[in-house]
């Protein structure tokens, strides 16, 4: 695998997030101007199309959100108990989930520091990644 770091460590794949929701938006275009311009009998089908254009984008949405969602829950627990090993301490509580999520990334040195630098400056999530310096790398993440 290729060296990780705050540049690359977004995952796009194209098959997916490219090919597969410009073919979902293409169908559910084409089948509401084929809907709106059918004739009268014609009418029951152009709807069952734009039913499964409706389907095809919530599965394309939800197949992604659910997973991540649970992964997120995952990454919280890892990193709290990260945190617990090195310093006797569970995570501060302001600590946002997009946040933790972000110090995943952060190696053990910085890790502390930087989950208290982002509850007392209020950082987001990129400025966490930004401010990484030793980059511990997730390539698990769906």
């Amino acid at each position: 695998m290729r060296k990780q770091h705050y540049q690359n460590h977004k995952r796009f794949v194209f098959l997916y997030h490219g090919l597969t929701l410009l073919a979902i938006l293409a169908l559910s275009i084409g089948s509401v101007v084929n809907l709106l311009s059918t004739a009268k009998e014609n009418l029951y089908s152009a709807s069952l199309l734009v039913l499964v254009a409706f389907i095809l984008m919530s599965l394309f949405v939800f197949v992604r959100r659910f997973p991540l969602r649970v992964q997120d829950r995952t990454i919280r627990a890892e990193e709290n108990l990260r945190h617990f090993i090195l310093t006797g301490k569970p995570l501060d509580s302001q600590l946002t989930s997009d946040q933790i999520i972000a110090l995943r990334f952060a190696g053990d040195e910085e890790f502390a520091g930087l989950a208290k630098r982002a509850v007392d400056e209020a950082l987001t999530n990129d400025e966490i990644k930004r401010a990484i310096r030793n980059w511990r790398p997730d390539y698990s993440r769906a």
